[in-house]
């Protein structure tokens, strides 16, 4: 037996009992039975999660022991409000569970804890605190990095009352996000408490309760004393409530006066949430290798289960045999629905694994985009399609750094929010991490959110929001809850007079490694407009797509000087779906496999190449997460001769998946590559060493088409 349920057991049992039980049942005392039966229920919960990590049949120990205080939380806050929740946060969700009446906690725990595949919650792929009938989204962060998110949703739906419009949630909702006291640390925290104080102090609807459950520790490393409760009430507009778990009265007195605030108000609040830590951080944690006997034992006497079950006691309302009996109930309980749960199967196959991350499947187009002189630019086709995609649909929002009244840095949105106000489009806080955190939130809105990252390097600041929270939703939900949206992304390198390697970014390897995020680049303004309705609509379907725009192809016009062939006019219909690619030209001797500014860099050198009797076409991937293997596989095989241009590096670029594809699918044609240095990009005259260029591509593919020629 643990120690902690050892001391629960024997102080129970040792509880005076009033001499004068209570003849009349209050409000009060029912709250308290409910708040002792959740967190009982989610403290048996811990104490099985070991006892199946010891028989080797469970996989998941971070318990909510000590924590069982949320639970106040759950009670009085119900399914019509979204709740983000810290791992320690089984006694809320019991709560929760139980008021509903329709979910039954212990069996869905369970099956989280036992990787079951009938989880409701993540279809067996990890044990999350969530249920789509609960109005719990799962989180799988451990470090706030859920908290841009929740601001986002909050703020989402103040905007959405605003316009009237339906969001899925109680037109009174309030978002329960909860977080660690050593999480409060981190950049992402501290940037969500810092939206939130923004939103605020502009009088902005922003009705989330960010809760602060304090434990004194981060893993073995202790919170300074008095270090948690000075930078929550040092946000500036954000009122600050307080309250010790193992309180009872007080914890539901404050929660209740919490909730009701921020739900009234339509304001943002804190509560710092004062508890304890039992068990350890996880499983294989001992705390005695950090901690003396004397603060373990210390904290057993601040048990918020056993202060619930000595106030019941007090009160008349329990003798401690009933208590110990409804516990003892409880853990029989448990102990049975772990034997039904454990012989159920765990996911087997890795189609049954990754089938939240599966894309539609269809047959790829062949496009081939046709200049037209007198055109748009490639900035002004973005423009002109987020235009009318805001028209067509009003839930479509565009939102970033200076995307507003300026119209962005190069002016992609330029005349956006005097058209559809600002409620539509709209300047965010200079931090990429709020830019995400609030497309995403309002994702869970039902919004269609196109944030714009300024800068491809500055994505690297907030990336995490995209690998660790947009794109695992739908993986660790099974596929129940999504936050579809297209990031703009301005980068790639090749500007001219203007930046270095902030602003001449070609990393996208991170873009690329991410499960189930889609990425697109467009090259020409034929074809720009198409893509991104294509890419909208995949965020439509629930999918995380990135749109890099290439900075240095915004306002070309020319191929060759004067031939304006980088002009063309604005297609208002039509998609590329995603597999499609685009060729220009139809030579056979060379296939100039390429993307982004490679595309603007091989019809250059196609030229030149044309000009020696090399037949040359150019394939432009479109897509490269997934690449277009089908289109690709297809068209190398009618070539003499492949070679991959690659504007990104050469350790981690594009090009090592696309020679990997062709290899796996057996191309038998000569096959080279060229691409960027593996070097930052230099300000000036200097990038030009480092970044691939024409005459590189033509050499290369005179050579290799040459010695396809003699293999031939």
């Amino acid at each position: 037996m643990e120690p902690v349920e050892e001391h629960f057991l024997d102080v129970v049992r040792r509880l005076p009992v009033p001499p004068e039980p209570s003849a009349t049942s209050t409000p009060l005392d029912g709250d308290l039975l409910a708040l002792f039966r959740a967190q009982a229920t989610s403290r048996l919960l811990d104490l099985a999660a070991r006892e199946l990590q010891r028989a080797g049949a469970g996989y998941y120990t971070i318990g909510s022991a000590g924590h069982e205080s949320n639970a106040a939380l759950g009670m009085l806050s119900g399914p019509g409000d979204p709740a983000l929740l810290h791992y320690r946060s089984g006694a809320f969700y019991a709560a929760r569970a139980l008021a509903s009446g329709t979910v039954d906690p212990v069996r869905e725990t369970l099956r989280g804890l036992t990787c079951s595949a009938l989880d409701p919650a993540s279809g067996g792929r990890h044990k999350v605190i969530g249920h789509p009938d609960l109005g719990i989204v799962p989180q799988t962060s451990t470090i706030a990095s859920h908290l841009p998110r929740a601001v986002g949703l909050g703020f989402a739906l103040g905007l959405a009352a605003a316009s009237g419009r339906e969001t899925g949630w109680a037109e009174d909702a309030v978002v329960v996000a909860s977080f660690g006291d050593a999480s409060l640390n981190h950049s992402t925290a501290a940037g969500a408490l810092n939206a939130a104080a923004y939103l605020a102090h502009r009088h902005k609807d922003c009705p989330v309760l960010l809760v602060c459950e304090d434990n004194g520790l981060g893993i073995s490393t202790p919170s300074p004393r008095g270090w948690v409760g000075a930078a929550l009430q040092s946000v500036p507009g954000v009122p600050y409530f307080e309250v010790d778990g193992d309180a009872p009265i007080a914890l539901l007195g404050v929660a209740r006066h919490a909730l009701a605030q921020v739900r009234e108000t339509r304001r943002p609040a804190i509560l710092h949430l004062h508890t304890v830590r039992f068990l350890g951080h996880a499983g294989s944690d001992v705390e005695i290798a950090y901690r003396s006997p004397r603060a373990i034992a210390a904290d057993l006497e601040r048990d918020p289960l056993l202060a619930t079950a000595r106030l019941l006691v007090e009160r008349g309302v329990r003798t401690p045999s009933h208590l110990l009996d409804e516990y003892d109930a409880l853990r029989a309980d448990v102990a049975s629905r772990t034997v039904e749960v454990r012989a159920e199967e765990p996911l087997r196959t890795r189609s049954q694994v990754i089938a939240p991350l599966a894309l539609p499947e269809r047959r790829p187009v062949v496009h081939r985009p046709a200049a037209a002189p007198g055109g748009i630019t490639l900035a002004q086709a973005i423009n002109q399609t987020l235009a009318a995609e805001l028209a067509a649909d009003p839930g479509v929002l565009v939102l970033g750094e200076d995307v507003g009244a300026k119209g962005g840095v190069y002016g992609v949105t330029r005349g956006l929010a005097a058209t559809f106000g600002a409620g539509r489009v709209f300047d965010t806080l200079l931090d990429e991490q709020t830019v995400l955190g609030t497309a995403l939130g309002a994702a869970l809105a039902g919004y269609t959110p196109v944030p714009e990252i300024q800068y491809l390097a500055y994505l690297h600041n907030a990336e995490d929001q995209l690998r660790g929270e947009a794109a695992s939703l739908r993986f660790f939900s099974a596929g129940q809850h999504d936050n579809g949206m297209v990031v703009r992304i301005a980068g790639l390198a090749y500007q001219k007079g203007f930046g270095g390697h902030f602003h001449n970014d070609n990393s996208v390897a991170v873009l690329r490694d991410i499960p189930g995020l889609v990425l697109a680049v467009p090259s020409h303004p034929a074809l720009a407009p198409a893509l991104l309705r294509g890419c909208l609509e995949l965020a439509r379907e629930g999918r995380v797509v990135v749109f890099l725009e290439p900075i240095a192809r915004y306002h070309t016009r020319d191929l060759v000087d004067g031939d304006e062939e980088w002009l063309a006019g604005f297609e208002p219909s039509g998609t590329v779906g995603l597999g499609d690619v685009a060729v220009h030209g139809s030579g056979t001797d060379l296939l100039l496999v390429t993307f982004g500014n490679g595309v603007h860099l091989g019809r250059t050198a196609a030229l030149a190449l044309e000009a020696e009797g090399i037949a040359t076409t150019v394939l432009d991937l479109v897509w490269l997460a997934p690449l277009p293997v089908e289109a690709l596989v297809a068209a190398a095989r009618g070539a003499g001769a492949v070679l991959v241009v690659d504007e990104t590096r050469a350790s981690g670029g594009v090009s090592e998946g696309v020679v990997t594809a062709l290899v796996d699918a057996g191309v038998d044609v000569p096959l080279a590559r060229v691409t960027s240095a593996d070097s930052y990009v230099p300000l000036g005259p200097a990038a030009a060493t480092v970044l691939l260029q024409v005459d590189e591509v033509v050499e290369a593919g005179r050579r290799l088409a040459t010695s396809g020629s003699a293999q031939g």
